[in-house]
């Protein structure tokens, strides 16, 4: 499968092209995320991660993560929505970022990763799952967001993963069909808020499971190091 990598500017809509493995309904969740993490920058500043408060993409929780790097080319989740927990089949908490990835996807997320931290930049990624028994087909797509850490450090990352199609039988891996570095111009310390609900040691924020009939559910889980 043909991978394309492209650095593209702020118009973070133009990367979208007519064979995008992204239906317009899965682009949603992503697209409400960014707006959120476009309404914390302040002078082209990347937001802090205490700034960060889950009510704000209610919307899009179950399919929000974060990751904090750990080397270069390398992640570990931190949080994970239940939809993303589900699509593996475990607890992701602590599991490196690759997990989501089938083998050469986990050789491409590397150069991919040190763009998000060191560029910084705005990730997007579109991915097809394996398919199998019990495992139609099903695209998704990635989008990771740099935040700053307690010490001002661009080493975590706010992540959405908008899925198109039943997850089927997990775990479900995914190969990159085509990804785009967008750079940002400016990087600024960001604002700090008084939310603080993903800022450790905070208990996790939990959306009120709805009633079964309605074929939902939202949480958040955090890790507890």
């Amino acid at each position: 499968m043909d991978e394309k990598i492209v650095m593209i500017g702020k118009d973070f809509g133009r990367w979208m092209t007519t064979d995008s493995a992204v239906a317009d309904a899965g682009a949603q969740p992503w697209r409400e995320v960014r707006a959120y993490w476009e309404g914390l920058r302040k002078d082209g500043g990347i937001p802090a991660r205490d700034a960060i408060d889950p009510r704000g993409i209610a919307g899009a929780l179950e399919q929000v993560f974060m990751i904090e790097r750990i080397a270069p080319g390398l992640a570990r989740f931190r949080l994970v929505g239940s939809k993303i927990t589900e699509l593996v089949g475990c607890d992701m908490r602590g599991m490196p970022f690759t997990a989501l990835f089938d083998p050469d996807g986990r050789r491409k997320s590397g150069p991919l990763l040190e763009g998000v931290f060191a560029g910084p930049a705005i990730l997007h990624v579109d991915l097809e799952a394996e398919r199998g028994i019990g495992k139609p087909a099903l695209r998704a797509h990635l989008m990771l967001l740099p935040l700053l850490s307690h010490g001002d450090k661009t080493d975590l990352a706010l992540g959405c993963l908008a899925l198109d199609g039943p997850i089927g039988r997990a775990p479900r891996r995914f190969a990159v069909a085509r990804s785009q570095l967008e750079s940002l111009s400016a990087v600024s310390a960001g604002t700090r808020s008084a939310e603080t609900a993903f800022a450790e040691p905070a208990p996790a924020f939990v959306v009120p499971r709805p009633p079964r009939s309605e074929g939902r559910h939202l949480r958040l889980v955090q890790s507890s190091d």
